[in-house]
Order: C-alpha cells, then sequence, then structure tokens
C-alpha cells in the first residue's frame, strides 16, 4: 500500500481546524467536535489499513475533502497549486478564455454572466445558460473550480460548450475561440439626452470606484439630472469597491452592508464616510437582471434600501456568501463560505437552499419581509427584486440561431468594405435581403416552436405503424405546417434582424458607442428608466409606505 505521510498529515492538519474554530466555545461544541472528529479519522484508519486494493493516498485523500466539501454551498472548495495559480490568473485582469462568469444555481453550472464583446458574448451565450457539458465532459459532478479549470485555457486554443437553455428542448452546442480576456470596468459612459446619464459598470475591482467617480463627475458636468447605473450581468467583485461606490451616493453615516458569521474577523459593518458626490436631487435608476450578482445585488440593495435609487429588470442571482481562503500549507488551501452578506434592512443577500436542511442545524425560518428608510415594503427572499419588473421578449427562432452562431459579426467582417460609414449601412435598402442569403449559405439548422417536440412524437408514430395511412396523412399536414411557417419566418422577424445588423456595423464604424446607442433604442430597460426619469410623479410615488 502506497501510504505517503505528507497527504495524512494534510489530511489530519484539516480536520484539526474545527477546534481552533470552536475552541472559545461551550463544552458540549467542542466535545461535539471532538466526537465526530475522532469518527472520521478512525473510519479513514480503517479504510487505508484493510481495504482489499492498494490506494493511492493523495488521490484519496483528495476525493474525501472534495466529497465532504460538495454536501456543502457551491463556493466552499478545496484548493491544491494548481487551483491557487488559476484564481492568480484571474485576478491580474487578463486571461486566456471565453468571457462568462460562472455560479451554481439548484447544483447545476450555469452562466452568470457573459462579458461584453467576449467570444461567449458574441456566440450568443446568455445570462441563466446551463452548461452541461464542457468539451464533452458532463459538468453534474464538477466544482466551480474544476469547470473554470477546463473552460480557461491558451489563447487560440478551442472549446465546446453544451448547453441547456430554457425553452429549447434539445442542447445547444458552443464552439469558442479562447481569447486573451480583458475586462474593463466600466465598459461605456455618456448622456443618453440632455437629461440622462448613462453608466454600465461591467464588475467590481480595485479600478472601479475611481473609474465611476470620473465618469459621475463627467455626467454631472454635463448637467445630468438623472442617472441609469447599469449593472445587469455584472457577476460582482470586491466588497470594498461596493462600499466606496455606494458611498458617491449616500448620506455620510449610513449603514451601507454588513456580514455575519461565526468568528470575530467575519462580523463587520461598512458605513458610508463621506459627504455624497451625486446631489440627492439627481434622480437615480439601477437597472439590474438575473447575471447581476453579489456586489452588484449590494449596490442595488442598498440603494433600494435607503430609498435612493428605482431599482428595475428582474430578480438578480441571489448571491449573498462570503469566502475565506485558509492556507493548510505551501500548495493547499481551503476555500471556506466564512460570512453573510447583509443590507442597511436587514435582508440577507443570498437565495435560500444552498445547504441542504439536513446539515442545518438552526432551523429557524427568517422574515421574509423587510422595510426600506421611508417605509415601504420589500422582499427578503434572496436576490434583490426589482421596483419595476420588465418582461423581455421572447428571442424568435432565426435570431436565436444568428446571435448562437456569430453570424451579425462574420457578416460585417465580410461585408464592412462595401461601406464608407454608418449612414450608408442605414439606408442600403437590399441588406436584408443580403444577410438572408448569407445566413441560408451556411447551411444553418433551424426549427420552429414545437417542431423539435413534433419530430419526437413523429418518429413515435412511424415505429407504431409506418404503413398507415391515417397517421402519414396526418404527419404530411403537420409537415406542410411548419414548412409554411419556416418559409414566411424571414418576413416575420426581419425588424429584429435588421436592428442586430445595425448594432453590429454601428460598433465596427463607431465602436462602443455606436453600438450602445443603436441597442439603447430597443432595450426595454433603458427605455422604461427614461419613462420613469422623465416623470417626476411617477418616481416619487415609487419611494411612497405600500
Amino acid at each position: 500500500m502506497k501510504i505517503k505521510k505528507f497527504s495524512i498529515y494534510t489530511f489530519r492538519f484539516f480536520l484539526v481546524i474545527p477546534f481552533f474554530i470552536f475552541g472559545q466555545g461551550s463544552n458540549d461544541v467542542y466535545k461535539n467536535v471532538r466526537k465526530n472528529q475522532s469518527l472520521i479519522n478512525d473510519v479513514y484508519r480503517q479504510v487505508i489499513t484493510n481495504y482489499v486494493d492498494d490506494i493511492d493516498l493523495d488521490s484519496f485523500t483528495k476525493l474525501s475533502i472534495n466529497n465532504m466539501l460538495s454536501e456543502l454551498d457551491p463556493y466552499t472548495s478545496y484548493m491544491e497549486k494548481e487551483e491557487k495559480d488559476g484564481i492568480e490568473i484571474l485576478t491580474k485582469g487578463k486571461y486566456g478564455g471565453i468571457g462568462i462568469s460562472i455560479g451554481k444555481r439548484e447544483n447545476q453550472l450555469t452562466v452568470i454572466t457573459p462579458m461584453d464583446n467576449s467570444p461567449a458574448k458574441r456566440a450568443g451565450i446568455l445570462s441563466g445558460d446551463i452548461i452541461i457539458k464542457i468539451d464533452g465532459k458532463d459538468t453534474k459532478n464538477l466544482t466551480m473550480d474544476e469547470a473554470a479549470k477546463l473552460i480557461r485555457g491558451k489563447k487560440g486554443s478551442k472549446v465546446i460548450l453544451s448547453i441547456q437553455r430554457f425553452g429549447e428542448s434539445e442542447l445547444i452546442d458552443f464552439n469558442l475561440l479562447r481569447e486573451s480576456i480583458k475586462v474593463k470596468d466600466i465598459s461605456y459612459h455618456g448622456m443618453l439626452d440632455e437629461q440622462t446619464g448613462y453608466i454600465r459598470l461591467t464588475r467590481f475591482s480595485r479600478n472601479s470606484d475611481q473609474e465611476m467617480k470620473d465618469a459621475l463627475e463627467n455626467l454631472i458636468e454635463s448637467n445630468m439630472t438623472g442617472l441609469i447605473l447599469d449593472l445587469r450581468d455584472n457577476p460582482g467583485g470586491l466588497l470594498n469597491s461596493a462600499v466606496n461606490i455606494l458611498d458617491m451616493f449616500t448620506e455620510k453615516g449610513q449603514l451601507l452592508v454588513y456580514t455575519e458569521g461565526k468568528t470575530y474577523k467575519s462580523k463587520r459593518k461598512y458605513l458610508s464616510k463621506s459627504e455624497p458626490l451625486v446631489p440627492n436631487e439627481i434622480k437615480i435608476t439601477v437597472l439590474v437582471n438575473q447575471g447581476s450578482a453579489s456586489a452588484s445585488e449590494i449596490v442595488a440593495g442598498v440603494l433600494q434600501d435607503v430609498d435612493r435609487g428605482v431599482v428595475i429588470g428582474r430578480s438578480t442571482f441571489g448571491k449573498g456568501l462570503v469566502q475565506t481562503v485558509i492556507n493548510i500549507d505551501r500548495e493547499r488551501s481551503v476555500k471556506i463560505t466564512s460570512a453573510k452578506y447583509f443590507i442597511p434592512s436587514g435582508r440577507l443577500i443570498q437565495k435560500p437552499g444552498y445547504l441542504p436542511k439536513e446539515l442545518l442545524a438552526d432551523t429557524s425560518s427568517m422574515d421574509s419581509i423587510f422595510f426600506t428608510k421611508g417605509g415601504r415594503s420589500v422582499s427578503g427572499l434572496g436576490g434583490i427584486n426589482p421596483d419595476y419588473k420588465v418582461d423581455l421578449n421572447k428571442i424568435d427562432p432565426l435570431l436565436s440561431v444568428s446571435l448562437r452562431k456569430g453570424l451579425f459579426f462574420s457578416f460585417v467582417q465580410k461585408n464592412k468594405s462595401k461601406y464608407n460609414s454608418f449612414e450608408d449601412v442605414e439606408s442600403d435598402t437590399s441588406i436584408l435581403n443580403d444577410f438572408e442569403t448569407y445566413m441560408y449559405s451556411n447551411d444553418i439548422q433551424v426549427k420552429m416552436k414545437g417542431e423539435s417536440n413534433y419530430i419526437k412524437m413523429k418518429e413515435k408514430l412511424l415505429e407504431l405503424d409506418s404503413n398507415s395511412v391515417q397517421i402519414q396523412g396526418a404527419l404530411d399536414i403537420l409537415d406542410s405546417y411548419f414548412e409554411d411557417i419556416s418559409i414566411n419566418q424571414f418576413d416575420r422577424e426581419k425588424k429584429d434582424i435588421h436592428h442586430w445588423l445595425l448594432v453590429e456595423f454601428a460598433e465596427h464604424f463607431n465602436g462602443v458607442e455606436g453600438r450602445f446607442k443603436i441597442s439603447a433604442s430597443k432595450d426595454l430597460d433603458i427605455q422604461k428608466a427614461m419613462n420613469i426619469l422623465h416623470d417626476p410623479v411617477a418616481f416619487d410615488n415609487i419611494f411612497l409606505p405600500q
């Protein structure tokens, strides 16, 4: 048997940790930890002593630890040198990847957000997509660190993600080319009209607060009376960055966020330290969606709790857990969820269900209704629920496949030499015909709504009786129905397709600003925010107690 002293030492050192955590607690807690630790050590010793086959103890120890931690929340994990190196790559702000943030939702590996101008975004990956396979490897039993390691790789190499999407009956394969991912905190800011300023913040890093300060000062100088702060698809980042940004909007001394955990270090309060940079008379709206997580939820939730901003969009992701990395030795560490985030009303941002009920010693229920500074009620069931919910239009089949395959981007690259300016593109009456020809030349397979279910039913009916005249007659009618829908589908979608063509060409000719100005014209969240900002009565009524 290959008994390796170092691995056994590592395992036992790991198990001793609870003594340092609970050593100052009651005798009952101390005895309970000691009893259970002894049981784990005894089982481990008996297995390595008596098991019939030789066991690689390094692998067995790592597997044992991972299995133990897998029953906790998705963010608690054991890390060896390669995983630690992976974290260091991400903190430098540049790495080989496809530009997505991932999380666990109902124990499924989920896309929190695709980053702007990334391979994932251009290919059409969406927030909420569930990653079933990575290069054919099932993700069901992968930790997030293991999944991230598979997704990242050398610049120029390929990775295939098999995605399960709501409303789609089959997996969607995305063939992606890894790039050097450079993350910019504020991807765009500017004035939408003479009154309304706009800032899109993509993450919270050590540079975010300074970038936000510069953008706000620029917009204030431009005489904005209302601000749209766009936190959609922002997966979060550094807590201090979020606190510093909130400091620019809230009164000095205001409680912003606090953390609660077992240890003294995990209990902290964060207060606004200075007078607000943004005057109170400037109205604020915050855009969020299911890709807004962690620090994004703190900012949106605090502005909602202190009645400083109106939240618009869809409910956020619901990540309110704090992780601490504890080093075991030079090459090994354990990342442990050590605290929870709470915002001024007392709401916990984390959605419930992250920990199996049978593992919880305290099963007392938490309040579900909380109140803002002005007395209006807000939900405490995890995540941030918007003051105004905006339902997005469902993406139709041709637009979906065009986004998924990056056809708009590739069409622009192929045809950009035909135009001298964006205005030339806008005035081209033949561009839709050209794109339709290009789209079908790519041999795309498009299924109409309900067609996938029909194909499965058709196969079963033919298996039942392939010679039945009645069955064949019914199938012929349905085949004809789907063919008719398919023939006219492009005409039904041409307005949306034309819009996305203009968006891609606008970025080619006028950069990020050009892309944003075209896309904003059809952005339902932005249009809702502008309507509210331009209607003082509607804006003020939101803050009245219900």
